[in-house]
């Protein structure tokens, strides 16, 4: 009877539970905890409830990295994204007091509450490129990061940071974000700029990069007179800015 009461199949337990990291029931069960166990477990309070199905020990701390390599396991292409993607690899303009994550997948998801609680965070499924592009270009874990947490290099994350320009970010910071990226990977900025499909973002790419003399700027030149489109793209932002994009002659 002992053996099978929750409390002690937790406790010989304890010893391989990741700390830091929430527990779904999922990963309960297969240690040997139902559903009901793992609820009298919470009711118990050897387990603090975050959510549907997701679990903490209590006194513990979220860790930021092992709930992305959770939340990436439920979301198709999670991945570290656009500002917040320089910012890891050490390309920024401004050191934020709280950091707000940008995420992005490959499809609608929702963030669940207890996440975005701990971790200020966005998420949209913005499709850059086009089909043909192999699915993990751009994305690798960082060099001392978890290899769950897929991370644009900087190259995809610049592409993301300009498609997110009139969406929340102004033109001038991504201006002097930009001014840090001049040292890119060639080959890999031109295999993204190849299938990238936003006329917007080319033709950001393009003309930023011409204007701040970026040793990248003829190959986005390039790439932008490729994809062609209207003779002048206008709009305006959020924060008033006027984006005025001409077709390259």
């Amino acid at each position: 009877m002992l053996r099978t009461n929750p409390s002690f199949l937790f406790r010989n337990l304890l010893h391989e539970l990741p700390r830091g990291t929430p527990l779904t029931a999922a990963w309960l069960q297969e240690k040997g905890l139902n559903a009901k166990q793992t609820a009298r477990l919470a009711e118990e309070g050897w387990l603090q409830r975050l959510g549907r199905g997701v679990y903490l020990l209590p006194g513990d701390v979220l860790n930021r990295d092992a709930c992305l390599a959770l939340l990436s396991r439920t979301i198709p292409g999670l991945h570290v994204a656009s500002k917040t993607a320089l910012a890891w690899w050490g390309i920024r303009h401004n050191v934020a007091l709280k950091e707000h994550l940008a995420l992005w997948g490959d499809s609608p998801a929702n963030l669940p509450a207890w996440f975005t609680a701990e971790f200020p965070a966005s998420y949209q499924s913005t499709h850059l490129f086009d089909a043909e592009l192999p699915p993990m270009t751009g994305l690798a874990p960082l060099p001392s990061g978890l290899a769950g947490v897929l991370v644009s290099t900087p190259e995809r994350a610049l592409l993301e940071l300009l498609s997110d320009v009139g969406k929340g970010q102004g033109l001038e910071e991504a201006q002097h974000i930009l001014e840090g990226a001049r040292y890119l990977s060639l080959p890999v900025l031109e295999q993204l700029l190849a299938h990238l499909q936003r006329i917007k973002v080319m033709r950001l790419a393009s003309d930023l990069a011409q204007a701040l003399g970026l040793p990248w700027a003829d190959l986005a030149l390039q790439h932008s007179t490729r994809l062609g489109g209207g003779a002048r793209w206008v709009s305006t932002t959020s924060a008033g800015e006027r984006l005025n994009l001409r077709r390259p002659t």
